[in-house]
């Protein structure tokens, strides 16, 4: 059986192609992604408009590239998987509705993918995939929740944040500091020449008994200490960018503890966009050997948004009986859509 997954949530257009039989992990044949990254710098952020204007110019191109890739023809294909939700509306749109046309087009089945599945699945075709149960980390731009996986399809939320993402904060404070966009790759960048102890910066929730997170409160605090220090030499800002980091990294790495400690598992995955932080993964992989936990990521070109992810996380439902693909090529989108309801 395969399988081309359609990735257009937010500003990246991944399609991949997937094989999989009834048993054993999909293999991936394909994939190929374009980055709006270069489209979006001259405004800061990702601008909607634009980005699901260039996701109608990218897909059907890099499907012809997948298919090319991987020696096969359209006609191969025996499922189109697309995500349907969460992310930007008409982003979302745009992959479905190709998805489904193309679908239509070939007369095969059609199946709409959760966006945080495909991230919390993504490691399983890296080269240490996980066993189920774990517990998942998933950290993104838009994202920060903590899940228990039994398996596919059995998700039990453990906690989340309850305004900004992990991925925002560094973002956000990267912008204050009158960095590049994206923001946080560039904060985690100039974090290296800084000094992490510099700045007293709080831990929002660190000490909250529970497993849910907020940052909002880091990134006020990042404002008022640039307020602070006024005109902002190039060293105190990589201080800055340090302290930050490294208040961020703290927290996901006690609450990723607590989840570990609170479920009895010895085995976690990060998923997502901050999964490819250096920080956090020396940090996160120590605190974890010291309780004979093992740690799981995805390979670091599938940490952001992708195709591949979405055909896997199709492939591994079928292949349990977890989901019925269309015939009906009529289409709806989910922008909000709760994980642990998938």
């Amino acid at each position: 059986m395969k399988i081309l997954g359609i990735e257009s949530s937010c500003d990246e257009t991944g399609v991949a192609l997937v094989e999989a039989d009834t048993t054993g992990t999909p293999r991936l044949l394909a994939q190929a992604l374009y980055s709006q990254i270069d489209m979006h710098q001259a405004y800061g952020g990702v601008v909607p408009e634009l980005a699901s204007r260039d996701h109608i110019r990218r897909v059907l191109p890099l499907t012809r590239q997948v298919m090319a890739e991987a020696g096969a023809a359209l006609t191969d294909i025996d499922v189109v998987a697309y995500t349907r939700g969460p992310g930007l509306a008409g982003a979302l749109l745009v992959g479905a509705g190709v998805a489904c046309a193309l679908a239509a087009a070939l007369g095969r089945p059609v199946l709409g993918v959760h966006h945080l599945e495909g991230h919390l699945l993504s490691p399983f075709i890296s080269a240490d995939p996980p066993k189920f149960p774990f517990v998942a980390l998933l950290v993104s731009g838009g994202h920060t929740q903590l899940m228990h996986v039994r398996d596919v399809g059995e998700y039990e939320l453990l906690g989340e944040t309850i305004d900004d993402a992990a991925g925002e904060a560094f973002d956000k404070s990267a912008k204050l500091m009158g960095l590049g966009y994206p923001g946080g790759p560039a904060l985690a960048r100039l974090a290296e020449f800084g000094d992490a102890s510099t700045f007293a910066l709080p831990r929002p929730l660190l000490h909250s008994g529970n497993l849910d997170f907020s940052f909002a409160g880091l990134k006020t605090a990042v404002r008022t200490q640039l307020m602070k220090l006024g005109n902002v030499c190039d060293q105190d800002r990589a201080h800055l960018a340090a302290s930050t980091q490294q208040a961020i990294v703290d927290v996901l790495v006690r609450k990723s503890v607590a989840a570990l400690e609170a479920t009895g598992l010895k085995r976690i995955v990060v998923a997502g966009g901050v999964g490819a932080n250096t920080q956090l993964r020396e940090q996160l992989n120590a605190a974890c050997k010291r309780r004979g936990a093992r740690v799981h990521y995805p390979e670091l070109a599938l940490c952001t948004d992708n195709g591949a992810m979405i055909a896997l996380a199709a492939a591994m439902r079928l292949q349990r009986g977890r989901a019925q693909p269309q015939a009906d090529f009529s289409f709806s989108v989910a922008p909000r859509w709760d994980l642990a309801a998938a």
